[in-house]
C-alpha cells in the first residue's frame, strides 16, 4: 500500500483528490495539508511513503517544503502536482530533490500511474518539464557546449541518474532495449565519458536525479 500525504490549499481540490484515490486499492491517503507549515506537521505525524505537493501555498511554499524535508525527512520521496509552469520554481524544485513533477492538467489516471512510478523510486516530469532541464543543461555548469541532448536522450539520462538498467529504461519509456542502447551510446560520447556511472554523476549534478 502506498501511503501518501496532499498538501494543496484549495480544500475543493484536496477533496476531490482524496476521493479519487479512495477508489485505488493500492493508494492510501493518510493524512491532508493546507498550507506549507502544516504539510511538514502532518509528514511529521504520519510518516507517508509520497508527498504529493503543491508548490503555490500560504505561510511556506512547495519549495521552501522540498528543503526543509530534503534535510529532516530525505526518505520521504515528494511529487509536485501543481499549476507553476514557471522555470523560476521548476528547475530550484527539481533541484531540491522533487521526484516528480505533474501539471495539474493531467488525468486521474496519469497522476495514479505518477504515485506509482515515483513510490518505485522512478522519475516522473511532465514534457514541458524535461524541456525547461535541457535548456539549464545546455547552459548551466557542465554543459556540453555546441552538442546538445535531445529530448528523448534527456529522459534516459534522467533514469541513468537513478542507476537503472537499459532494460529497466525501456520498460518505463516504453521503447526497445536496443533503442535505449542507442540512446546511452550517444550521451555517453557527448559527454565525453567512457561510463554509465559518470553520465548518472553528471545527471544528479545537473538536478536530474
Amino acid at each position: 500500500m502506498i501511503r501518501i500525504v496532499i498538501a494543496e490549499d484549495h480544500q475543493i481540490v484536496r477533496e476531490g483528490l482524496r476521493m479519487f484515490f479512495d477508489t485505488q486499492p493500492d493508494i492510501k491517503v493518510v493524512g491532508e495539508a493546507a498550507n506549507g507549515r502544516e504539510a511538514l506537521e502532518v509528514i511529521e505525524k504520519t510518516n507517508p511513503d509520497i508527498l504529493l505537493l503543491d508548490l503555490i501555498m500560504p505561510e511556506m511554499d512547495g519549495l521552501e517544503v522540498l528543503k526543509v524535508i530534503g534535510k529532516e525527512t530525505p526518505k520521504i520521496t515528494v511529487l509536485v502536482l501543481t499549476s507553476a509552469l514557471d522555470d523560476r520554481m521548476v528547475i530550484p524544485a527539481v533541484r531540491a530533490g522533487a521526484a516528480g513533477y505533474v501539471l495539474k492538467t493531467v488525468s486521474s489516471t496519469e497522476l495514479a500511474d505518477a504515485v506509482r512510478s515515483v513510490a518505485a523510486g522512478k522519475p516522473v516530469l511532465h514534457p514541458e518539464i524535461t524541456r525547461m532541464l535541457m535548456r539549464e543543461v545546455r547552459k548551466g555548469p557542465g554543459a556540453i557546449g555546441s552538442e546538445s541532448f535531445t529530448q528523448r536522450e534527456m529522459e534516459v539520462l534522467s533514469l541513468l541518474a537513478h542507476y537503472l538498467s537499459n532494460k529497466e529504461i525501456a520498460k518505463e519509456l516504453g521503447i526497445s532495449e536496443k533503442t535505449v542502447k542507442t540512446h546511452v551510446s550517444n550521451i555517453l560520447s557527448k559527454l565525453g565519458v567512457s561510463g554509465r556511472a559518470d553520465a548518472a554523476r553528471y545527471a544528479k549534478e545537473q538536478g536530474l536525479g
